[in-house]
């Protein structure tokens, strides 16, 4: 089949694009680059287009016999919404739009997009399962929250077949260190290469479900392949809680070394704990069975040393 990734030169769209490829899958790529990287998909056979989402005439020439779509291509981080609400907005939510809109007029039967637990937000609940209720306190969990109810609308208003996960920390390869707006675990692996204090913000006890990013594009894979539609959103995590402080000592044991930790004030718009309620997509994924935090940090460990070379 033909896929359409969009963001595909970015972290989990690179990761899935080398999946489906290794598949026997046909993969598109449209990605402006603003956050992606070529290097990401290196050597793989893929038609890449380097385009915006926002940039409708492209993507409409890009949609041409595809016969599903995973739209990963977005503006993540929380503070970087903090700073750029509208770029924000523009990328997660009008992009999205775009991209809905482009599918449904090329007749595409079958569009997944990727939300974020972020959309949770000042909801206390642990585990958090998809009928709980959300309330964003962050821009970016706005964008995504459009992100999710304009697929899921989309089922209604056009009887297309979609389905909205929302992400739980995805990391894993290809994730890099080294900007702004970096995640957590190549921040912690990167400063521990460089012989530099793990910087945390906040004193340690925030706590994430990490999901591993070879898990997650199973389940994009397989989503994409067999078509698989569902009314409501749906997390993409398996259940595990794990604080920022038990992170650094897992990272540490790899490299065999007692890490030093910088503490620094909160950042707003952090949720201070998330962890999924999975009932859902283990029903809808029954044979996918994700890869163990210890695992999985073993391989972006390894990675990383290997980038560092």
């Amino acid at each position: 089949m033909k896929i359409l990734i969009t963001g595909g030169a970015g972290f989990i769209g690179s990761n899935l694009a080398r999946m489906a490829t290794v598949a026997g899958h046909e993969v598109r790529i449209i990605d402006d680059l603003s956050t992606g990287n070529m290097r990401n998909i290196d050597g793989l056979n893929v038609d890449f287009r380097k385009n915006s989402f926002l940039d409708k005439q492209a993507l409409s020439s890009a949609m041409d016999g595809i016969d599903s779509v995973v739209h990963l291509g977005a503006l993540g981080s929380v503070p970087r919404s903090v700073q750029d609400p509208v770029a924000t907005h523009e990328a997660n939510a009008t992009g999205t739009l775009n991209v809905l809109l482009a599918a449904r007029d090329a007749s595409v039967s079958h569009v997944s997009v990727a939300s974020s637990s972020s959309v949770y937000g000042m909801n206390p609940a642990m585990p958090k399962s998809e009928r709980e209720w959300v309330r964003a306190m962050s821009p970016y969990a706005v964008s995504k929250l459009a992100t999710e109810q304009y697929a899921l609308a989309f089922q209604q208003a056009y009887g297309m077949s979609t389905l909205a996960f929302r992400f739980f920390n995805v990391y894993g390869p290809w994730q890099r260190a080294g900007h702004v707006y970096a995640a957590v675990i190549p921040i912690f692996i990167d400063s521990l290469l460089r012989n530099q204090p793990l910087p945390i913000n906040g004193d340690g006890t925030n706590s994430r479900d990490f999901t591993y990013v070879g898990t997650v594009c199973e389940v994009l894979l397989e989503a994409a392949e067999k078509k698989v539609t569902h009314a409501e959103p749906v997390n993409l995590a398996f259940g595990t809680n794990t604080s920022l402080l038990e992170l650094v000592g897992q990272i540490g044991s790899l490299a065999d070394s007692a890490p030093t930790v910088e503490f620094r004030d909160p950042r707003p718009g952090d949720v201070k704990h998330s962890q999924a309620v999975n009932r859902t997509l283990t029903g809808l994924f029954p044979n996918v069975i994700p890869v163990p935090l210890e695992i999985g940090l073993d391989r972006t460990f390894n990675w990383f040393v290997e980038e560092y070379k």
